[in-house]
């Protein structure tokens, strides 16, 4: 059962279905085209029958062996590709070493923690989005305008009262000048008291 199972007897299997096929194929192209079939110890060979009966055989044979299962385990286990690999069973629990299993186990239980910490992460992440879709933004255009009214409204008052300082300055100029133009008046006025207060001679 060992040698059905060698990857010779699987390349020996291929060969003779290859080979069959193109006796098969030889056979009905010499038929179709009516060319004179090959002698062989003095007698003409029917290409076309020995290629059937020799497809018949292979396919009896195959029949009788059963197929096989190509599955790629080998990727997750190296070594299941040899037939006489001592590979146990994973029913058959951690017997042996992490070489002969063709595993490490702290290495997979490392990647799978990995995997682990990533999915949680991916987890929190998209309950964050999900809360952010929650919130209600439908009052926000409305409280940008008031704010927006709010800031011009502050900008108009600023302007006025910028004005307001100007007019106050301009009126303390105004005063000081009053006050020289009085204090000038002031002082022709004692100076007509002071002629009409001068004693006749």
């Amino acid at each position: 059962m060992s040698f059905i199972k060698s990857k010779g007897f699987k390349y020996f299997k291929n060969l003779i279905i290859g080979l069959g096929a193109s006796a098969v194929m030889l056979g009905a192209l010499y038929k179709i085209q009516s060319w004179e079939m090959p002698v062989l110890g003095g007698q003409k060979i029917d290409l076309l029958t020995l290629g059937l009966v020799v497809e018949a055989v292979i396919f009896a044979f195959l029949g009788i062996i059963g197929p096989d299962k190509d599955y790629y385990w080998d990727k997750l286990y190296p070594g299941l590709d040899d037939y006489g690999a001592a590979i146990n069973p994973l029913s058959a629990g951690p017997t042996g070493s992490a070489a002969s299993r063709g595993l490490d186990a702290d290495v997979v239980e490392n990647k799978l923690g990995g995997m682990l910490n990533e999915l949680q992460g991916m987890s929190a992440s998209l309950g964050s989005l999900k809360a952010l879709q929650e919130v209600d933004f439908s009052q926000t255009g409305e409280q940008l305008k008031t704010m927006n009214n709010f800031y011009t409204q502050m900008n108009s008052a600023m302007e006025s009262l910028s004005n307001t300082v100007e007019d106050t300055k301009l009126y303390a100029d105004q005063m000081s000048s009053l006050n020289k133009n009085l204090s000038s008046l002031n002082g022709v006025y004692g100076n007509v008291l002071g002629a009409f207060r001068q004693p006749t001679s």
